[in-house]
């Protein structure tokens, strides 16, 4: 299993970009998705989260600026983020709760657990 995230890029303040993250491989279906971002020199923060059903929340420094939706048949999750800021700037991952399919071997196995993209960056700045 693999999550790609595409997207980010230099924006002026007061800009948008909207950043995407496909999950691809054995996937029997994928719960919680989530966003994640690290700013330099620092640790690595919660953006938002979405559940299968569609339940949101956010991170109180995005609430009202950044939305996440996502497309179950795609294994896609968005993060569209308006109103940039330069303290937006960070690497952005993706992550999602994935139920899985793997082989050990010859033999199938099934797990389930947490995935994370490979980060994109957002640069906020005139």
């Amino acid at each position: 299993v693999q999550l790609q995230a595409s997207g980010g890029g230099l924006v002026q303040p007061g800009g948008s970009l909207r950043l995407s993250c496909a999950a691809s491989g054995m996937i029997f279906s994928v719960d919680d998705m989530g966003w994640y971002r690290q700013a330099p020199g620092k640790q690595r923060e919660f953006v938002a989260r979405i559940t299968v059903g569609d339940s949101t929340n956010y991170a109180d420094s995005v609430k009202g600026r950044f939305t996440i939706s996502r497309d179950n048949a795609r294994n896609t999750v968005y993060l569209q983020m308006n109103s940039l800021k330069p303290e937006d700037t960070a690497i952005y991952y993706c992550s999602a709760h994935i139920n899985y399919g793997d082989y050990e071997g010859e033999a199938p196995v099934r797990g389930r657990r947490d995935f994370w993209g490979q980060g994109t960056q957002v640069t906020v700045s005139s």
